[in-house]
């Protein structure tokens, strides 16, 4: 079957293309952005892509009118101050776009919505489902709490505040209920809906076997780690504190912090598992979840992580408007060093980031993190989805993977730490020599005064950092 699956470049379509491909549909990735698509080799030649965005009209005339059924994975929580408005502006598009098309299913991944007072979050899904339900297709939609994965943003949380936290001093939210759900299950929901008509013009909540509390589930993953952690919940933490303590705490972002708070207080328990005996799937359990997930980590397989989305940053932006280094108006550090070992030399810019650091002041380097964090920004602590690969589109501590191409030899970053101007940081062999050059555009007076304040940290980071790349 011919499927169009939108969000190819988001957590839960990147685990589920190879999926499909694997079960022999034809797969039609829908990408805003393909220069932050990056298919495993071994399906690139399998599928096509197309250029879409869900909010130009337009550009949805791209969808091959031949498509059986269609995948929505689309979601904009922490992208914009206005996300509500533009999710449903999107599905709106969507569906319009779909009955166009031969489509006779879309199945939508929405949020468990089982409680009459909703959080901006959960409510936003409920509306997109409603207008996806408009359509002349079929429409499914799989709603799932807490997704626990390799990567996925409820993972990497829980595991932030665990391994950081032996102590913690937490809102009353941590006593509400949850049923989590582990990804390889999320996906098998998905697959096995596909083309099935019992599913059509049918919603379903999906989710484990296990009804916890979130004080249950940190407490469980620090018995998975081996951790001895004590939870105290007090009743005077507002939600504006509670947001600012994930955002401090976790590599999560202010805005994604505000809607996870939010939404947190609200139950989300499986009203039935009708769909487990439809489609013959038996959840494993949230241990078994986190087992899963561990072993991922340390064979370093992780496939997709919510980090690398872009609305894990500060920064709403298309990256082919900064493929290109502007020049005029910049402010540029350039140093050259000659290498003694090509492939020792990218092996190392290769590492660059998270655990591995920036190989020379990486204090100073987490003390301009912490710094970007008070100021609202991503920090260091996104760190990087795997240890020695990076893609267009990766994030990278408090960079965007703009290009990165091992062969060719070169590497160029975007800052999405707040600044006043935008940066790049790039990283280019060029004969037996490693060119390391920082551009930076400022904006006002700000701008040019942040340089020159920087500009003696410089002196001395960079030449050094280049130094041991190129040792």
């Amino acid at each position: 079957m011919k499927i169009l699956l939108t969000g190819a470049t988001g957590y839960i379509g990147k685990r589920l293309l190879p999926v499909l491909v694997a079960q022999g549909h034809d797969v039609v990735c829908g990408v805003r952005d393909p220069k932050r698509f990056n298919p495993p080799e071994s399906i690139a030649p399998k599928i096509s892509v197309v250029t879409i965005d869900l909010l130009d009209e337009e550009s949805l005339e791209n969808i091959p009118k031949d498509i059986g059924a269609a995948y929505y994975l689309v979601h904009s929580m922490s992208a914009s101050s206005k996300y509500q408005e533009l999710e449903k502006q999107s599905a709106v598009y969507f569906r319009e776009a779909i009955n166009k098309t031969q489509a006779k299913q879309v199945i939508y991944l929405s949020g468990i919505v089982n409680d009459d007072t909703l959080s901006e979050h959960l409510s936003s899904r409920q509306t997109v489902e409603h207008e996806l339900d408009k359509g002349k297709y079929s429409l499914t939609a799989l709603r799932a709490g807490i997704i626990i994965g390799s990567g996925s943003a409820s993972f990497e949380i829980i595991r932030d505040l665990v391994e950081k936290l032996p102590i913690m001093v937490t809102p009353r939210w941590l006593n509400t209920k949850c049923q989590p759900i582990g990804i390889t299950d999320v996906i098998l929901f998905l697959c096995k809906s596909l083309n099935n008509a019992e599913t059509f013009n049918k919603n379903f909540d999906i989710g484990g076997p296990d009804i916890l509390t979130y004080k249950e589930m940190l407490l469980k993953f620090a018995k998975a780690r081996g951790l001895k952690r004590h939870i105290y919940i007090v009743p005077v933490m507002t939600p504006r504190l509670s947001s600012y303590w994930l955002y401090f705490v976790t590599s999560t972002s202010y805005k994604l912090a505000i809607a996870l708070v939010n939404s947190m207080k609200v139950e989300v328990i499986c009203r039935d598992h009708k769909i487990n005996k439809i489609l013959d799937v038996t959840p494993i359990s949230y241990e078994e979840a986190l087992d899963k997930a561990f072993k991922k980590i340390e064979t370093n397989e992780i496939i997709s992580s919510w980090k690398d989305a872009l609305s894990s940053g500060t920064m709403a932006i298309n990256m082919s408007d900064f493929i290109q280094i502007p020049t005029h108006g910049c402010f540029i550090d350039k140093r050259e060093r000659e290498f003694t070992d090509r492939a020792e030399c990218i092996d190392r810019i290769w590492r660059i980031g998270g655990e591995t650091g920036w190989y020379y002041g990486n204090g100073l380097w987490k003390l301009r993190g912490f710094i970007d964090k008070l100021y609202g920004g991503v920090g260091l602590r996104r760190g990087r989805t795997h240890v020695n690969e990076l893609h267009a589109g990766d994030a990278l501590d408090f960079w965007r993977v703009l290009y990165a191409n091992k062969a060719e030899g070169r590497l160029l970053l975007l800052a999405e730490m707040k600044l006043p101007g935008d940066a790049w940081l790039e990283f280019k062999i060029k004969d037996n020599t490693l060119v390391q050059t920082a551009t930076f555009r400022p904006v006002g007076i700000s701008g040019r005064l942040y340089w020159y304040s920087v500009l003696p940290f410089h002196g001395f980071i960079f030449k050094n950092m280049l130094k041991h790349l190129t040792a």
